[in-house]
Order: C-alpha cells, then structure tokens, then sequence
C-alpha cells in the first residue's frame, strides 16, 4: 500500500492553447508520456468540458495505472492546471517514473510558476502506547 502521491499545480502556462482545450490530443500525449516514464497505461478517460462566458471550457486527463493513475484537469480561462501523479510503491519502487512522469507532464504546459507537493501514502502510523492517546 506504500506510495507517492505528487501534486503540482501550473500557473500563467505558455503552451499552445490546443493543450488546454483539445482533450483527445491531451488524453494520446498523456498515455504516451506515461509510456515515456516507464509506467503501465491501463485506461484512460478524457472529458472536455463546454465553453462558458469566461472562455473555452477545460479538460479532465485520467490515465489509470497499473500503479496507480495521473490526473489532469486544465483551466484555459486561467491558464493554469493542476496534475496529480500517484503510484503504488507495493512491488517495486516507482518513484522515479512518478518523478519524471511530472516533471515531463510540466514542461508540456510551459508555466510561468509552479507549487509542487509530495506526500508519502499508505505510512503506518506508530503504536499508542498504552493508557495513550491518538
């Protein structure tokens, strides 16, 4: 059950603007990129959403893993998107494929600032002892 759980999320993204709105294009390059890293494509979904008064509507990525999946979700009107890269570490050790996964998934989109985060899933936590508290 161990794993990493990689967040970023991209502000001011320079890309072209097809990245941001075009989810089949985005949906083929997110499989292929997670080909790329050395992870197991198993599904994907890809939704875009409608247009709306503040611009084109954005798109929802999901690629499931044999490891676990990465998310995608685009917010044109913004220019931003934010990623989530999770792999299960029960096997083998993906860190460096979940690495190299994000770090190729933010170079596609060109932002101007990122805010990455890293959490450590699936942690025991230590005993209480007793007469303790949690």
């Amino acid at each position: 059950m161990r794993g990493l759980h990689l967040t970023a999320d991209l502000h001011g993204c320079r890309c072209a603007p097809q990245w941001l709105v075009d989810a089949q294009m985005l949906g083929i390059w997110c499989v292929q990129a997670v080909r790329d890293a050395g992870l197991q494509p198993v599904g994907q979904l890809v939704h875009r959403f409608p247009d709306t008064a503040q611009g084109p509507g954005g798109v929802t990525a999901t690629v499931l893993l044999a490891e676990s999946h990465l998310c995608v979700h685009t917010w044109p009107e913004q220019a931003a998107v934010t990623l989530d890269v999770y792999v299960c570490n029960f096997g083998a050790d993906h860190r460096g494929q979940a690495q190299a996964l994000l770090e190729a998934l933010v170079a596609r989109f060109e932002p101007a600032q990122v805010l990455r985060q890293a959490l450590e899933r699936g942690l025991i936590p230590p005993p209480v002892p007793p007469g303790g508290h949690a």
